[in-house]
């Protein structure tokens, strides 16, 4: 491949033209009007403005996009994450063109889109699962008695959904028919598709996942999981590897899992496999997403792979250049995800003009984003502005280098979720390892993030008050055998 035409924006297409550039491959942007500005627009070695500021009138247009590959002999696309990413339809149509589509195959795509499907896929392989329905539910009457034989509390939840959206917790029969029928209409207007299912509610679950790179010649290994519990609205907002609750053999179970899950689908690139771990490190498959994952960067951090480049060199059709045995895990990583958003507002999103921003820098420190300071966060998108990552010797020096990197990191003009991410962070809950998806339930709210920024200010506010009185009073004395430096008194 001599030139690849990255199909997203913001911080992904820019980490993806990264390792495009690395690797001597040209890169073409596509942007919309919103986006005429951006870095990774300048970055790119060809840009095309695709349409209008909204997604489903630029983005999410395959066809032009094909066309414009077609115009300007691109290779191959990459698709990042979201928009097309997952499209089944959208990779059949770049293959037919003859284009490259960098990621697995319709197909598979197909089968892991649906939840059900996914689920009677993987069967085979006894991978471990929920307790709960067979296949989709299309009564109430049929639901009531799958709800009875399963147990309360249960959850229903869309077939073709994701983010939470036609998710619903039943604690009592008396309660299902509501929540069913206000499941099926919330992903059928979410996702043109009111298929729902029942599973077993798992207690205090941990969302960990397991990333996979697949080759064209039958190879599957598994990159470590991810842990991803501590989430608002069924989003992520922060993660780390690996985990800090799973045992070796528990990781090596896990893993496996994860390669079964892969060939099932007959799996090509890289992609994720999504697990519940219950109270007693009991885990269940809960879904595939056929893409790089957002928070891929700290898997990067603890194996040194560049999993842009492994996904470029598997879709050239080359085999993955090492074996499970060859990979270990060296250090700990975490990412933050800095939204446009107001913590001490239930996270809306907030928009508004980049006055001050300022990067943290430093060993271990690192920045993915699509900003620059004084542009817009536009209204259209995802309100992410940034990934930050760390990584450290350990889970500790990664914990303490983040804290470090989010007082770094200066962003005047809108609300972010730093100060919520640095809550967290600093929470003894996460410290101890002792938290689940349900932290921002039992651990936080807007009045005790407001306490501790108070907090915070006041104590900033007290120390710039002594520096002001000490230059007040001139230059203080040194202690009794402190030497004086020359730089300040010759100055």
């Amino acid at each position: 491949m001599n030139k690849i035409l990255v199909a997203n924006r913001g911080e992904i297409a820019l980490r993806v033209m990264r390792s495009c550039r690395e690797m001597g491959i040209q890169t073409v942007a596509i942007y919309s009007e919103a986006d005429r500005n951006a870095p990774f627009v300048k970055y790119a070695d060809e840009a095309v403005c695709i349409g209008p500021p909204p997604s489903n009138q630029s983005y999410l247009l395959g066809d032009n996009i094909i066309e414009v590959c077609k115009k300007l002999n691109v290779d191959g696309i990459h698709p990042g994450y979201g928009f097309l990413s997952e499209n089944a339809e959208f990779a059949r149509k770049v293959k037919k063109a003859g284009i490259i589509f960098i990621g697995p195959s319709a197909e598979a795509m197909n089968m892991m889109g649906d939840k059900l499907s996914a689920k009677a896929a993987v069967k085979k392989y006894k991978i471990p699962m929920v307790p709960g329905s067979e296949g989709a539910i299309s009564t109430v009457e049929e639901g009531k008695k799958v709800a009875l034989a399963t147990g309360f509390p249960l959850l229903i939840k869309a077939s073709a959904g994701g983010g939470g959206k036609g998710m619903r917790i039943v604690e009592v029969i008396e309660e299902f028919e509501e929540q069913m029928k206000m499941a099926v209409s919330e992903a059928t207007s979410a996702f043109g598709d009111g298929s729902v299912f029942i599973e077993r509610y798992v207690a205090g679950p941990r969302h960990i996942e397991i990333q996979i790179l697949g080759d064209t010649h039958g190879n599957i290994v598994y990159l470590f999981e991810r842990e991803c519990s501590i989430q608002r609205r069924h989003q992520k907002v922060i993660e780390e590897a690996p985990s800090s609750v799973l045992t070796p053999e528990i990781r090596k179970a896990m893993g496996e899992c994860a390669v079964n899950v892969g060939k099932a689908c007959d799996y090509v690139g890289a992609g994720t496999v999504e697990f519940l771990l219950d109270e007693n490190k009991n885990f269940y498959f809960l879904e595939m997403n056929t893409r790089l994952q957002v928070e891929h960067p700290v898997t990067e951090m603890i194996t040194g792979l560049d999993l842009v480049k492994e996904q470029i060199k598997i879709a050239r059709g080359e085999k993955l250049a090492f074996k499970q045995e060859d990979l270990k895990i060296n250090g700990h990583s975490l990412e933050v995800r800095v939204y446009a958003e107001d913590p001490t507002n239930n996270f809306l999103p907030d928009i508004g003009k980049l006055v001050t921003y300022k990067r943290p820098q430093g060993l271990g420190v690192r920045v993915d984003d699509g900003f620059e300071e004084g542009m817009d966060i536009p209204i259209y998108y995802d309100p992410m502005i940034a990934k930050l990552v760390t990584h450290g010797k350990d889970r500790e020096e990664a914990i303490n280098r983040m804290i470090r990197a989010i007082d770094d990191y200066k962003i005047v003009g809108v609300e972010t979720t730093l100060s919520f991410c640095k809550f967290v962070l600093k929470h003894n809950a996460f410290t101890s390892g002792n938290f689940d998806t349900h932290f921002i339930k039992f651990h936080y709210s807007p009045e005790m993030l407001a306490e501790t920024n108070e907090d915070e200010a006041l104590i900033a506010a007290l120390f710039a008050a002594k520096l002001m009185s000490s230059s007040k009073t001139g230059t203080q004395k040194p202690e009794e055998g402190q030497s004086v430096s020359k730089w300040k008194s010759n100055r």
